[in-house]
């Protein structure tokens, strides 16, 4: 009976994983489909890369989303550093609410929030900008967690014995807490590169006209047909994603565990 319930397990696990995966392999392997339509397997070819690379609209898409994803993680990985060591430091009940709200806020409300606070109350044209502030907004919770779970697993008399040697606040954080909390930095840098790179979702209320970022060109692609080259630029996303998600992770394996 045990081992029967064990081979269902298994089954179900499979079935699972298979569910999850298996359109992702999908995808990668018709990128390399030789022909215009991914009905059927023709033969193996590069040219949907090689076209990718020559497409004016699509290298201009991804220029912005790579800007606005450094710009965006840069910005979050300093303001949420802050939130976390404060959230850590001073235990106020209200400053989690404030920081977390918008990593639990689904993603459509946030967009059409953002939308009217762009629009209706400070009057702001759509574009890069608002697109920037936007990331920033639902990248900052992200770090915090990452870095208070961090600061949560320290041995708090690391500073006070730097306290007790006459360090002043800035020195212990420059020399001990900065050092110490590094690895959350860097994977929160990361996570908050991956987020933004690839969100489509809050992007579409708030890019306006005149800037597009990857996620919104591949989105009017597939309106009129999902040509293999959707299937390339699919495929390199999905690695530049999976990339940086697996160096957060190796990075600091006990915080991204902690902070999800």
């Amino acid at each position: 009976m045990r081992r029967r319930s064990q081979w269902i397990l298994w089954a179900a696990s499979l079935a699972v994983y298979a569910f999850l995966y298996v359109p992702l392999a999908v995808v990668v392997i018709f990128s390399f489909n030789d022909s215009m339509l991914n009905a059927e397997w023709v033969g193996f070819t590069l040219a949907w890369y090689e076209k990718l690379l020559g497409d004016g609209e699509m290298l201009r898409a991804a220029g912005n989303s790579v800007a606005i994803a450094l710009l965006s993680s840069s910005v979050a990985t300093v303001l949420g550093a802050m939130a976390g060591i404060a959230m850590h430091r001073y235990r106020m009940p209200w400053l989690p609410l404030l920081v977390l709200t918008p990593v639990a806020m689904p993603e459509i409300l946030l967009g059409v929030s953002l939308l009217l606070f762009f629009r209706q109350v400070l009057d702001l044209t759509l574009g890069f900008f608002s697109i920037l502030v936007a990331h920033i907004t639902f990248s900052i919770g992200f770090v915090a967690v990452i870095v208070r779970a961090r600061l949560a697993g320290m041995d708090e008399g690391v500073f006070e014995a730097a306290r007790d040697l006459g360090a002043t606040p800035w020195m212990t954080f420059r020399r001990v807490t900065l050092p110490l909390i590094l690895p959350a930095l860097v994977a929160g840098f990361l996570m908050s590169f991956t987020l933004s790179i690839d969100d489509f979702v809050i992007t579409f209320f708030v890019a306006g006209v005149g800037v597009t970022t990857l996620p919104l060109q591949i989105y009017s692609m597939i309106k009129v047909a999902v040509t293999p080259e959707v299937n390339a630029v699919s495929t390199l996303l999905m690695a530049l994603t999976l990339t940086m998600v697996l160096v957060a992770t190796r990075l600091a394996p006990d915080v991204m565990r902690r902070g999800r």
